[in-house]
Parts: structure tokens; C-alpha cells; sequence
């Protein structure tokens, strides 16, 4: 399922993915890959400077992940235009979910900005039950 969140002229589209060909469930480890595609909606562009993450499992465990970039990048994304990538996380538990933001930069301008990445579940198909 698709979840999609605009902010500031900037779309989010998330999908998670549970992947039971790389998970360990017997060693309480469930591997989920998310897609995500950030469109600009404005008439100019931007830049993906960092991201910030805050993850979640119903084992009570939860972390926060920060740094430049996604993926090795700060793509650039021009008016209209969209930037896609895949990542994974971990989680020692059946349920989780993620959230967080994008900080992004008005190419050519010093000020920042925050993307709300809207909060997505991260479910094993058999815990659904």
C-alpha cells in the first residue's frame, strides 16, 4: 500500500515491502525494503540535503537514523520532476513502523526546510492474522 504526504510543495510516496528471502524469523530478524518517490511540486528546484528517521518495533525497540543524503545522494529535483530510490531496515519484531523528515534546500538558497516522510507499517504477511 501506498502512502503519500505533501509538504511544502513536496510530495512523498512510500511503499514498504516485507522480504522473506533475506529475513531470519527464527533469529528475530525481519528485513523490509521501502520505495520511496519525493516530487516537486513547485516551480522550483530543490535539493535533498539530509534525512532523519525514527524507527519503531513492537519489541519496544526503536532508533533514530540521520545523515546526508539518501543513498549516497542529494539528488537534485527540478520543478515537476521526481527522484526515486530503494532502502531496507531491519526489525527484531513481527510490526514496526517508520517515519520522519527530509531536509531540503531551495537550490540556490541558504534557508532549509522540512518533508514530513509519512509514517508507514512495516507488517510480516503471517503476523496479519
Amino acid at each position: 500500500m501506498m502512502l503519500t504526504e505533501v509538504t511544502a510543495g513536496v510530495k512523498i510516496s512510500v511503499v514498504p515491502v516485507y522480504e522473506p528471502y533475506i529475513s531470519s524469523p527464527l533469529l528475530d530478524s525481519f528485513i523490509f525494503s521501502y520505495h520511496i518517490t519525493i516530487s516537486n511540486l513547485n516551480d522550483f528546484p530543490v535539493q535533498l540535503m539530509r534525512r532523519h528517521w525514527y524507527i519503531f518495533d513492537s519489541a519496544a525497540n526503536s532508533r533514530e537514523v540521520e545523515g546526508a543524503g539518501v543513498v549516497g545522494e542529494k539528488p537534485v529535483i527540478m520543478p515537476g520532476e521526481f527522484f526515486t530510490y530503494h532502502s531496507a531496515c531491519d526489525l527484531r519484531s513481527v510490526r514496526g513502523t517508520m517515519k520522519g523528515y527530509y531536509t531540503m534546500q531551495r537550490v540556490g538558497e541558504p534557508d532549509t526546510f522540512h518533508v514530513r516522510i509519512p509514517e508507514f507499517k512495516m507488517e510480516v504477511p503471517f503476523a496479519q492474522n
